[in-house]
C-alpha cells in the first residue's frame, strides 16, 4: 500500500554500485548500459527507486567519490548519453533514479584544485582548505586531524618555486581535497550541479558525507586522533559542525523548485537530537540512520536500534529510514555469523527491516544472500588498504560484482573473466538465474516480502507498538496491523495469534525456529497474486 505522503516516504531504494552491477562492453567494469539492460530484473524484484553510486567524471582513486567534473558522466560508465538512456528506461518501468553527490570534496584532478596548486598561496586556494604548517619551516601539519581512510588528513604541496609549501586538508584520501564551504563560489557551483541533474530528470540525490562540509573555526585539534580508520564519534571536530545546517538549508531551497525530488543525507551522527537537526523541514527530506545496521543479532540491541531510530525521526516529524547493508560495510550474511547461520539471520532481519515504517535501502546483491569475499591481496583496490600499509583490508569484499547466470565466473556480469574484482566460483549457487528457478531461494523470499510490503494494507502506517515477547525475541505491530516476530534465541518461540503471511524459517505448530522471523495478520486475507 502506498499510503499517504510523498513517493519516497515508503519507497524501497535499491543501491546500484555501478562498477559491480552489469558490464555491457566487456571491459570487466560495470556501466550504465549494463544497469539499463538489467532494469527488468529490478522491476521483477519490486523496488521503487535506484540509488546510483557515483558515475561522474573521476580518476577513480576512490571509485568515483573523487569527482573531477560533477556535471558529466565518466566514459568508463558510458558517458552522459548512457545515463539519459538509463533514466528514461527506468522511468518507463515506474522506477525512480537517485544519484550520489559528493559535496565535501573534489578530486585532486579537478580544474579548481589544479589551478590552486599551480597558483601558489592566494585567492585561487580559497576554494579549498590550505593552511601554513606548524613548526620550523612549516614542516608539521596544521593540526592533528587524521584521514578517515588512515594516515594524516593533510598533505603538503610543492610550490611553483619548487620549495615545500602549504598543506591542504583531505578528510579522506589525499586525492580528495576538502572544499571550503565558507567560500560562496563553492555553493554557487554546487547549485549548478544540482539543477543540471534535476533538469535532466534525476529524482533526487544521496548526499555523501552530509555531516561534513562545514569546518569549525580555527580547525581545533582532535581529542582522539587514534580513533581508527572508518570510525567516527559525536565529539569529532572534523564533522557535524553547526554551520553544515546553513548549507543544507541552501540546498533545500534549490529542491523546493523541484517538488518531486528527494534529498537524502549520509549522516553519521549518533545523538538523536543532533541527528534530527538534519531532518528539520527546511533541510534534508531523509537521513540515513545506521543504528539497525550497527546492531548485533541480539533482541535488546535490535529493539534499541528501532526505538532510537523512530525517536530520532519523530523529533522533527520526519520519515525514518532503514538499512542493513551498503558498499562501505561488511555484508550482513557475514556480519551475522556467516554460512547458513548468517544467511538465516540475514533473511530474518530483512523481514524486520521491511516491516518497519518509512523508507528502506537495499544494497545490490543483498537480495541474493551474498556474503563478503576474502579477496587476495593483489586484487585489493580500496584506498583504505593502501593508506593503512596493508593493515586494513578495506571494503572491496562487499563490492564484488553481481552473479547473474551460468556455472562459472564471471556469471553473466561481463564477457570477460578478468573482472575488476574477481568473483568466487562458489557463487554459482547464488546467481540470479538459479535463484529465480528455486521457489525457496533468498531472491524469491525477498520478492515475496517486497510484494507484500507494497500490496498489503496491514503493512501501512507510520507508527508501531511493541508486543509482549520472550527475552530472546522482538515482536511489534505496525499501525496497519502487520505483526513482525523475530527469534534471536536458541530455542523456538510461540508466535502471536494470527495468519502467517511470510516466514524466513519453517513455522511448525505455531512456533518460530531460532534465527528466523515471521509476518502475521489477525484476519487471514488472500495473498496478492
Amino acid at each position: 500500500m502506498s499510503g499517504i505522503g510523498p513517493w519516497w516516504s515508503r519507497a524501497v531504494f535499491y543501491q546500484v554500485y555501478p562498477r559491480s552491477f552489469a558490464d555491457s562492453n566487456g571491459d570487466g567494469v560495470g556501466d550504465l548500459d549494463g544497469v539499463a539492460a538489467r532494469l527488468d530484473y529490478l522491476e521483477v524484484l519490486g523496488v521503487d527507486a535506484i540509488w546510483l553510486n557515483p558515475v561522474t567524471v573521476s580518476p577513480m582513486a576512490d571509485h568515483g567519490y573523487d569527482v573531477a567534473d560533477a556535471r558529466d558522466v565518466d566514459p568508463l560508465f558510458g558517458g552522459l548519453d548512457a545515463l539519459d538512456r538509463m533514466i528514461a528506461a527506468a522511468h518507463q518501468r515506474g522506477i525512480k533514479v537517485t544519484m550520489d553527490l559528493v559535496p565535501n570534496h573534489t578530486s585532486s584532478q579537478h580544474p579548481w584544485f589544479q589551478a590552486a596548486v599551480a597558483a601558489g598561496p592566494g585567492a585561487q586556494r580559497e576554494r579549498y582548505i590550505f593552511r601554513d604548517g606548524r613548526g620550523a619551516d612549516g614542516a608539521l601539519p596544521p593540526n592533528n586531524w587524521v584521514s578517515v581512510f588512515g594516515g594524516p588528513a593533510w598533505t603538503r604541496v610543492t610550490e611553483p618555486d619548487g620549495n615545500p609549501g602549504q598543506w591542504y586538508l583531505h578528510l579522506f584520501d589525499a586525492e580528495q581535497p576538502d572544499l571550503n564551504w565558507d567560500n560562496p563560489e563553492v555553493f554557487d557551483d554546487f547549485e549548478k550541479t544540482l539543477r543540471f541533474w534535476l533538469d535532466r530528470g534525476v529524482d533526487g540525490f544521496r548526499i555523501d558525507v552530509a555531516h561534513g562540509m562545514a569546518k569549525p573555526p580555527g580547525l581545533p585539534d582532535m581529542k582522539n586522533p587514534n580513533i581508527g580508520m572508518l570510525r567516527l564519534d559525536d565529539n569529532d571536530p572534523r564533522f557535524n559542525h553547526d554551520g553544515v545546517h546553513d548549507i543544507h538549508r541552501a540546498i533545500r531551497r534549490v529542491f523546493n523548485d523541484y517538488p518531486h525530488a528527494v534529498a537524502i543525507g549520509e549522516v553519521w551522527v549518533f545523538d538523536n537530537e543532533q541527528f534530527a537537526k538534519y531532518l528539520r523541514p527546511d533541510e534534508l527530506h531523509l537521513g540515513f540512520n545506521f543504528r539497525l545496521l550497527r546492531a548485533e543479532f541480539d533482541a535488546a540491541d535490535i529493539r534499541d536500534a528501532i526505538t532510537n531510530s523512530l525517536a530520532a525521526a519523530a523529533i522533527e516529524g520526519a520519515t525514518p529510514t532503514w538499512t542493513l547493508a551498503n558498499h562501505d560495510v561488511e555484508r550482513e550474511v557475514t556480519r551475522y555469523g556467516g554460512g547458513e547461520v548468517g544467511l538465516a539471520r540475514a533473511r530474518a532481519m530483512a523481514l524486520v527491516m521491511l516491516a518497519l515504517p518509512g523508507a528502506v535501502f537495499v544494497y545490490n546483491g543483498q537480495e541474493l544472500g551474498l556474503p563478503n569475499v576474502e579477496l587476495p591481496d593483489e586484487a585489493l583496490q580500496d584506498p583504505v588498504w593502501f593508506r593503512s600499509g596493508g593493515r586494513e583490508r578495506g571494503r572491496d569484499g562487499v563490492r564484488v560484482p553481481m552473479p547473474w547466470e551460468g556455472d562459472e565466473p564471471p556469471f553473466g556480469f561481463s564477457d570477460t573473466p578478468d573482472t575488476w574484482l574477481p568473483i568466487p566460483p562458489e557463487w554459482a549457487r547464488l546467481t540470479v538465474e538459479r535463484q529465480l528457478r528455486e521457489p525457496d531461494s533468498t531472491l524469491n523470499f525477498w520478492r515475496r516480502a517486497l510484494r507484500l510490503r507494497h500490496e498489503r494494507r496491514e503493512s501501512s502506517g507510520t507508527t508501531l507498538e511493541w508486543l509482549d515477547a520472550p527475552a530472546d525475541a522482538v515482536i511489534f505491530r505496525v499501525a496497519g496491523g502487520l505483526v513482525c516476530a523475530l527469534n534471536v534465541g536458541a530455542e523456538p518461540i510461540d508466535l502471536p495469534d494470527g495468519e502467517v503471511l511470510l516466514a524466513s524459517g519453517q513455522v511448525v505448530d505455531g512456533t518460530l525456529p531460532p534465527g528466523a522471523a515471521a509476518w502475521l495478520v489477525k484476519q487471514p486475507l488472500d495473498e496478492p497474486e
